[in-house]
């Protein structure tokens, strides 16, 4: 039985509390948090501890699940880490580049699992091209939302667009050489809408927009390559893929269109979509990592190089701001 100590239970928190609590070989050891309004009926509805000291629930845990504000972060899992215990830490992995440099390094010298939470990387949409050769050579991403007051406390680039530039990033198996970036702070002391162009040395170029001041929802990425268009849909779990038919493309439904060239055959596809909740498989797969030795889906890397891509942003946006 692997026993996970939960580090805040707002409302983020919450939701990995009611799956841990549900979840095979797993002991939800107790939870951390200095707020009493957040605290409120966690203990009616689950019975747990509620630590008051930190450190305490690290030792009494095998691992620990840190869904607290970003600015907590590096201490926590620098903590856990040195004292010897498995970490899974909800995206941005830490508050600033300097934090996430000495937990690389942390993490590296130590004998743990370490996974960070970029909870698209299990989204059902997303998981249906695993085995799809992606070797897109534009993308077009667009992630709306509401204005909640809730989550204010950083950029819409490492609230929102960071789950863009991590699927990206695992993606696109290139460098980046050039990033421009504009953005606005309209309803917080922070960007809340944000365009990103991102460049790699294989051609590859991606556009990203961020907003949270929308009036409605979207989440969808495009991906363009040869021969081929793929359209991700997040928010709706819709994916579709659309191509020059081949031989193997028999069964798929298909449609002629007149070209310069001539004569074109598209095939277009809908893959199968598996529904799952990504919070529930993401939590799985981090348990799984320890109980079955197996690397983690989201390490330590693949966190500090999406961070790292989201403050160059931040730094070309204020760059261009006081300019």
């Amino acid at each position: 039985m692997l026993k996970i100590g939960l580090f805040g239970v707002g409302h983020l928190g919450k939701i990995h509390l009611s799956q841990l609590a549900t979840m095979k070989d797993v002991e939800v050891t107790g939870y951390f948090d200095p707020s009493d309004a957040n605290a409120e009926g966690v203990q009616a509805q689950h019975n747990l501890k509620r630590y008051t000291s930190a450190e305490e629930l690290i030792l009494a845990s095998d691992a620990i699940d840190i869904v607290a504000p970003t600015t907590q972060h590096f201490k926590l899992c620098e903590m856990a880490i040195r004292n010897g215990k498995h970490v899974f830490v909800e995206k941005p992995m830490t508050n600033t580049m300097e934090e996430a440099k000495l937990l690389v390094k942390l993490v590296e010298e130590a004998n743990i699992k370490f996974q960070v939470g970029h909870v698209e990387r299990f989204n059902p949409a997303f998981l249906a091209l695993k085995g799809h050769d992606l070797k897109p050579m534009f993308i077009e991403v667009h992630r709306l939302a509401e204005f909640n007051p809730r989550g204010t406390d950083v950029s819409v680039i490492l609230d929102l667009m960071i789950h863009d530039i991590d699927i990206v990033l695992s993606i696109v198996k290139s460098s980046i050489s050039r990033i421009s970036a504009s953005g606005v702070a309209v309803m917080s002391d922070t960007p809340d809408i944000a365009n990103v162009r991102i460049e790699f040395h294989n051609g590859c170029v991606a556009n990203l927009t961020s907003s949270r001041i929308s009036l409605k929802k979207m989440r969808k990425m495009r991906l363009f390559q040869k021969d081929a268009y793929i359209g991700i849909d997040f928010l709706d779990k819709k994916t579709e893929i659309i191509k020059l038919k081949t031989p193997a493309d028999e069964g798929l439904f298909t449609l002629d269109i007149e070209t310069n060239a001539g004569k074109k055959t598209i095939a277009i596809a809908n893959p199968e979509i598996k529904q799952s909740n990504a919070i529930r498989m993401e939590l799985e797969f981090f348990r799984d990592s320890i109980l079955e030795n197996k690397p983690v889906e989201v390490n330590v890397i693949d966190g500090f190089q999406a961070l790292e891509v989201a403050h160059q942003i931040l730094q070309k946006i204020g760059k261009g701001q006081s300019e």
